[in-house]
């Protein structure tokens, strides 16, 4: 923790040639799986725009700081870095607890780019969200699911936080809106091992489906677990937060009948995913953490905050506010030219189905479905 009444290293003082920006990502804790990846896509995305001239005549420094630990501790932290001046802008994923209580801190103060997926409603001024929300990626999942499958029991299994609980609200009447319910819900602090009461509640459930809302290694213990009660022999699973590296953690016995449901996977065969590829390949090796949805999220925050910085023509944050209302800020990375309207990006959702240690790409979603239907499966 920061001490404000002490100075600071060379890099927290301003510094007019240098546009810091605070980095908030996980790197303790079940979400620490997929730490390491969010912070080399941060990274490649800033060396690109300082490539490229950087931003406002400035180049972009990325300060990370450690988004796994209590709120408030977190919010303090950036706070700091805000106020010694160390940084002029806040990105990165970390769950929607701790945005809640960043985001009155700072968002004021400095624009915030947060690029997890969440729970929807965000309408702090000055927060811009990259990422992906019920409405846009659960909803016609299980829509989708419903109709192909015949899902008409679903089981939620979450961690007990805002995000799976709001979900979990959404997810009652989308299974209301495809003639099904929500048969059961359990949630379960962060960091959980045990999950063998869990799957009793579901086998006692009869449960078409599990719709699993747990961050990172609790995912992939739940998916093991899972696969040793052999319950996918009898109930399938749907995730909106589960990303290679969970996946390949989780390994190929434990993720028959997952599917996962993102605006970006990384066997996505488009011209702007496999450029992404080769570049993050040349960068940092094949032996660098998989590519995934929660990664690349903080390679897409570190563009929004720079088109928004540019497009304000300055980092004050009304200014930025007033150019985001304009609709007229976008952006183009590995998932294409992407649009900001109302502080959130639109965006194309997928969904995928686990096949061994990768993710089959079966179609591309819709808020409803099109006439002519996906590709069966």
């Amino acid at each position: 923790m920061l001490r404000r009444d002490l100075p600071g290293p060379e890099w927290f003082t301003a510094d007019d040639s240098v546009l810091g920006v605070a980095l908030v990502f996980p790197l303790r804790g079940p979400a620490g799986i997929f730490g390491p990846t969010c912070e080399l896509c941060a990274r490649l995305a800033a060396e690109e725009v300082n490539r490229d001239g950087g931003v406002l005549g400035r180049q972009l420094r990325l300060v990370p700081v450690d988004g796994s630990g209590a709120p408030h501790d977190i919010a303090d932290e950036v706070e700091a870095l805000v106020d010694l001046g160390a940084v002029q802008g806040v990105t990165g994923w970390h769950i929607s607890s701790v945005r809640r209580v960043l985001a009155p801190r700072i968002a004021h103060r400095v624009p915030y780019v947060y690029t997890a997926l969440y729970e929807g409603g965000e309408d702090t001024a000055g927060v811009f969200l990259t990422s992906e929300t019920p409405r846009d990626q659960l909803r016609p999942a299980m829509e989708l699911l419903a109709r192909e499958r015949g899902v008409r029991r679903w089981f939620v299994v979450g961690n007990d936080y805002v995000w799976p609980r709001h979900t979990a609200r959404s997810a009652r009447h989308y299974a209301r809106e495809s003639g099904g319910r929500v048969a059961g819900e359990v949630y379960l602090p962060l960091g959980t091992e045990d999950f063998e009461p869990v799957l009793r509640h579901v086998e006692r459930s009869d449960a078409d489906a599990v719709l699993m809302l747990l961050v990172g290694s609790d995912a992939v213990r739940f998916n093991r677990a899972f696969a040793a009660c052999g319950l996918p022999a009898r109930c399938l699973r749907l995730s909106t937060l589960m990303d290679e590296n969970m996946l390949v953690a989780s390994g190929p016995a434990a993720t028959e009948d997952l599917y996962s449901t993102a605006g970006f996977f990384a066997s996505l065969a488009t011209r702007d995913t496999l450029d992404f590829h080769g570049r993050y390949a040349a960068r940092y090796g094949v032996q660098a953490p998989a590519l995934g949805s929660l990664g690349e999220s903080c390679y897409e925050g570190v563009l929004l905050l720079a088109a928004l910085l540019r497009r304000a023509g300055t980092p004050d944050v009304s200014a930025i506010g007033a150019a985001a209302g304009a609709g007229s800020v976008s952006y183009e990375g590995p998932r294409g030219l992407l649009h900001l309207r109302d502080a959130h990006v639109r965006q194309r959702i997928y969904l995928a189905r686990a096949d061994g240690l990768d993710f089959d790409v079966l179609t591309e979603l819709e808020a409803r479905p099109r006439d002519t239907g996906p590709r069966s499966f």
